[in-house]
């Protein structure tokens, strides 16, 4: 049946013995889809032993056997180059999406640590926190577990109307607005005085405070929405499994010390320019994979470090990506928050203008802020809020 295999696949490759053998030889001339059929029949080791030692009438074996035969007999080292040449065909792609995903990881890196918003996030995360354990030891927290960020929506006000993650996202997203409005103002400030010096720009805001909540909320939402974007990278890497970057730039390394060795044990197979162009292969990869490997280790000390930063010191190797897949399934959370305190916004928007015949509004939605603070208590949080593994400090 193997061999029956190994046939089909000799009969398709579209080149004869002698130009296959010329091409081993010379270390060229054989593309990849070439490479990849000869690779998939190559002998074991004791069907080499085998065939290198028959004696008998070449004419009577099997059409793969008389192939593999006149091949290795020709070329003993043939399967050693195929796969050399191959990765040499291969090299390029692997390196370049092992640069990508190290280049990622950096900027993961600095995506976290320059998020003014995600800071935001976590600030008032912190400040929920010990103002709803007020008065217990656990109502002056530093930190919390890092974990917590995912169970936000799991802890419910008293009424069960809202979730601690609507009304932290809720209360960001209005302080992003009223934040705005200040510079807007500010800025129409300067702008009109450098007109008139005598000119007051805002004597009295003539919006409603309900109105003034409303714009705060329209510019608000999408500062806070837009964090997924703003962490673009997070996300990438939250689809990454470090075990294929490791094992990746493993393999490489082993590769590269695999064809070095070949290329020094090729000169009893005869002549050819086989290794002198390996030799300039190997020349360029060697370095470049020196190059990987030392900002592979540089890039995984920025990650440990930006774990640390924001675990306080919880780094584990098993999961060194940890926190991203965790960031990332919190800011899929923030945004769901945002689109239902659009949807919120818009239906009380579209309630004030006289079309009060919709739906009614989810219960995980929020009134104004004004009423938050007067009327929506949640329970106090419980320990594991602050366990001391895996946190998130300031």
């Amino acid at each position: 049946r193997r061999s029956q295999n190994a046939a089909i696949v000799i009969r398709s490759l579209g080149v004869t013995r002698r130009e296959l053998i010329e091409g081993l030889l010379e270390g060229k001339g054989l593309n990849v889809e070439t490479l990849e059929k000869l690779n998939r029949i190559a002998p074991t080791r004791e069907e080499k032993i085998q065939i290198l030692a028959f004696e008998g009438d070449v004419g009577r074996l099997a059409d793969a056997e008389s192939f593999l035969y006149h091949l290795l007999k020709a070329v003993p080292s043939a399967f050693n180059r195929i796969n050399a040449m191959l990765f040499r065909f291969t090299y390029g792609s692997e390196i370049n999406q092992l640069k990508d995903s190290l280049k990622t990881l950096d900027s993961a890196c600095n995506e976290l640590r320059s998020s003014r918003v995600f800071t935001k996030l976590l600030e008032a995360i912190l400040k929920a926190g010990n103002r709803l354990n007020a008065g217990t030891a656990r109502g002056d927290a530093q930190a919390f577990n890092l974990t917590a960020l995912l169970k936000l929506s799991d802890y419910k006000s008293s009424d069960g109307k809202t979730t601690l993650l609507h009304f932290v996202v809720h209360e960001v997203v209005r302080n992003e607005g009223r934040r705005c409005v200040m510079i807007r103002n500010n800025s129409l400030a300067r702008s009109n005085s450098q007109r008139s010096s005598g000119l007051n720009p805002e004597p009295n805001d003539p919006k409603s405070k309900e109105e003034q909540e409303r714009e705060f909320l329209k510019l608000g939402l999408p500062i806070v929405g837009g964090l997924s974007s703003e962490l673009q990278n997070v996300k990438k890497v939250a689809a990454i499994d470090y075990d294929i970057i490791s094992s990746s730039s493993s393999s490489m390394t082993g590769r590269i010390s695999e064809t070095r060795q070949l290329v020094l044990k090729c000169g009893a197979d005869g002549a050819g320019e086989f290794i002198k162009e390996m030799k300039e292969f190997m020349g360029g990869a060697e370095d470049e994979m020196k190059e990987v490997k030392e900002e592979h280790i540089k890039v995984m000390e920025f990650v440990k470090q930006t774990t640390q930063y924001y675990q306080g010191g919880a780094f584990e190797d098993k999961q060194p990506l940890q926190l991203f897949v965790i960031v990332n399934n919190f800011v899929g959370m923030v945004d769901q928050a945002c689109i239902d305190i659009a949807r919120s916004l818009q239906q009380r928007k579209a309630n004030t203008n006289g079309g009060g015949g919709g739906s009614s509004a989810s219960p995980s939605l929020l009134p104004t802020p004004d009423v938050l603070r007067t009327r929506v208590t949640f329970p106090r949080l419980p320990d594991n809020f602050r366990n001391w593994k895996g946190m998130i400090r300031f």
